[in-house]
């Protein structure tokens, strides 16, 4: 596929036209695959983990969660701010980004330390979690050309993940070699939740 280089694109425009995130990727010279994908966790102490599972179990048969707003403040909100207990990372909601005309729009989350200085996005979907990996891409792609990213020396592996709330799936850009893998394993909420926390935490902090 070929961008047009006279239109504007937002991150939201990538998801909702239905390109395949291989195309997308190549379209701004990058190569991709898919594969299952297993990150390391942190191996340190998670002391409320256990509060945060039994918040989620508690509130879930009391919700509808059939809206991205209610999943983002019923599921995702509350995974978040446990990271940023755990890392001290600065978090922005809703974060403004513009590159170019071809990469621009609103991160869901942008999550950031600086010592080690690391940046994580996190895109929420009410569904269809295939389409928001191509919008994951297109996110990826303009944190690693913005000018506020940590350098290829601090950060050579650039993460995201997309979520529905209770399906979490990750995918990385290795900068150097320009080449993007997507985990086709997904972890859950709130079976999976140690081990996804133990992703997210290792993610921002060594």
């Amino acid at each position: 596929m070929k961008l047009d280089p006279t239109q504007t694109y937002t991150f939201s425009k990538y998801f909702e036209s239905g390109y395949y995130s291989e195309d997308l990727a190549q379209a701004f010279g990058y190569s991709l695959e898919y594969k299952v994908f297993q990150l390391p966790q942190y191996s340190g102490e998670l002391d409320r983990l256990l509060e945060l599972r039994e918040r989620i179990e508690e509130s879930l048969p009391y919700v509808e969660l059939t809206t991205e707003l209610a999943r983002r403040e019923v599921i995702i909100s509350r995974i978040v701010l446990e990271l940023i207990h755990y890392t001290k990372a600065k978090l922005r909601i809703e974060f403004s980004l513009r590159v170019n005309n071809q990469l621009q729009g609103t991160l869901d989350y942008l999550i950031r330390t600086t010592q080690p200085n690391q940046l994580l996005v996190i895109e929420a979907k009410q569904a269809d979690l295939s389409r928001g990996f191509t919008q994951l891409v297109a996110q990826i792609v303009a944190l690693d050309f913005w000018e506020d990213s940590p350098t290829v020396a601090e950060q050579p592996i650039l993460t995201g993940c997309v979520t529905t709330g209770s399906l979490w799936q990750f995918a990385s850009l290795d900068r150097v070699n320009k080449h993007f893998t997507l985990g086709i394993n997904s972890y859950r909420v709130v079976e999976d939740i140690e081990e996804l926390m133990r992703i997210l935490v290792r993610l921002l902090k060594n």
